[in-house]
């Protein structure tokens, strides 16, 4: 009679563990990501999940999890990783400033480290006056007052330094500025227009801001209809000082601003520590030269004034929470700089892979192009994604680095956007305590990106 009742109880748990299942969270992940997979968005897309336990390692679901998809902006955490790992936390960057007088003239020198936060409003330390106040101080006190030369040294990077792959409409726009070895206001300037009352009508440039040094600005913008937003875009064509912005903005509008990319931040910077110094009775060209393998301590060249950069987990920080894609074209060329004395896009990228390789991640699952996601294409697994957060869990730096990633749907991850891509790659902890990792892509969807995005919540609701 025991027996029986034995059996009795247990058969009755065997069915209630197997009615129960189907309602866990691998089996609601899979449901949900079919009835996305079947949405009429992604008709001719694909989709790509990785989910991962977050304190085991193991896998709770994956689909598509080793096919290659552009990633946009979610590419920037494996950057953000990477640069942990073989900058350190608390790297930061160093610019020099250093004079040299010969033969009866002075010559000022630049000596830059590839800073992408020099001159940036981020940080109290970083911004336009205060780094122009430092520099102009430190002239005061060699009693120099007129130099008759401005070089920057441009050591080991290339001048090209707009990353292969980026499309023309974007380099000419604030978040296509790529990373020069001297960068200035993250290589970006802001453009005031005005439009008329009538559809179709020119526009016309009010400003920009800060002036320009060097390079001018002309318009063949439309005015378009009411509440059609910003569609205008800066191309800046190559061995020209001359750029020209094409596209619409709204009809009556006083100061419309758009965001475009400095084509030479030394030269802004340059003209613009210049008209500083000369309210201080200090001369210095305008324009500055640029000089390649150059030894400055054996030109006799002597410091006078060094700038250093908030460390490498406040820039992370910014780079994760606004998308900097400067921050991560030139983390991405420190850590080549650093380690082979050349900022070349492919050693660079060889550098990201070989490390990862060394985890486990198979280098053909890290096809990139850029350090930010910029480029369309770059082609990056969920699966790789998925493996670098977690390693990233287990690191001592990895609360500088969890605090980087942005929340959007109640969930710590960081999104990814381009031309019909959406990606949302991150952590989160459920309502029951359990904690898990994501990582989940779309390519090629159609229709709108906002409800796209919405459709992706429902599927990473399953992890609430």
């Amino acid at each position: 009679m025991k027996q029986l009742a034995f059996r009795t109880t247990f058969v009755f748990l065997l069915l209630l563990s197997l009615n129960a299942f189907p309602q866990g969270v691998p089996e609601r992940l899979r449901a949900a990501f079919s009835t996305f997979s079947e949405d009429p968005q992604l008709r001719n897309g694909i989709a790509s999940l990785y989910v991962l336990d977050a304190n085991t390692g193991q896998v709770v679901f994956e689909q598509n999890g080793k096919t290659g998809l552009a990633p946009a902006s979610t590419l920037k955490l494996i950057t953000s990783a990477t640069a942990y790992e073989l900058l350190g936390k608390d790297f930061r960057y160093e610019t020099k400033v250093a004079i040299r007088k010969k033969d009866g003239a002075a010559l000022l020198l630049i000596i830059p480290s590839g800073d992408p936060t020099l001159g940036s409003w981020r940080w109290s330390g970083t911004n336009e006056e205060v780094v122009l106040n430092g520099i102009a101080n430190a002239l005061l006190k060699t009693g120099t007052t007129d130099y008759t030369e401005v070089a920057v040294v441009n050591n080991g990077w290339q001048e090209e330094f707009i990353p292969d792959g980026w499309i023309w409409q974007d380099v000419g726009n604030y978040y296509g500025a790529g990373p020069a070895k001297l960068n200035w206001r993250e290589n970006q300037f802001d453009v005031l227009l005005r439009s008329g009352s009538q559809h179709g009508g020119a526009v016309s440039i009010v400003k920009t801001i800060p002036a320009l040094h060097g390079y001018h600005l002309r318009s063949e913008v439309k005015a378009a209809g009411a509440g059609t937003g910003d569609k205008a875009y800066i191309y800046f064509p190559v061995n020209t000082t001359t750029a020209t912005i094409r596209g619409t903005i709204p009809v009556g509008q006083a100061n419309f601003k758009i965001a475009g990319a400095m084509p030479s931040p030394a030269q802004q910077l340059v003209g613009t520590l210049a008209q500083k110094l000369q309210a201080r009775q200090i001369k210095i060209p305008a324009t500055p030269k640029l000089l390649d393998n150059f030894n400055h301590q054996q030109a006799g060249y002597s410091t006078v004034h060094t700038i250093t950069s908030p460390p490498l987990d406040s820039i992370v920080y910014w780079f994760n929470r606004k998308s900097i894609n400067l921050y991560g074209e030139a983390l991405l060329k420190t850590m080549a700089y650093q380690s082979t004395g050349s900022s070349a896009t492919e050693p660079s990228l060889e550098l990201v892979r070989n490390f990862w390789k060394k985890v486990g991640i198979s280098e053909t699952e890290l096809n990139i192009a850029d350090g930010s996601g910029l480029s369309p294409l770059n082609r990056v697994t969920t699966h790789a994604q998925a493996r670098v957060l977690l390693h990233a869990r287990r690191q001592p730096w990895f609360p500088g680095f969890y605090q980087s990633l942005p929340t959007f749907n109640g969930m710590k991850m960081k999104s990814g956007t381009i031309r019909d891509v959406k990606g949302f790659c991150g952590y989160h902890k459920s309502k029951d305590g359990k904690e898990y990792i994501f990582a989940f892509l779309v390519n090629n969807y159609n229709g709108s990106p906002a409800t796209v995005t919405q459709k992706m919540y429902k599927v990473l609701d399953v992890l609430k």
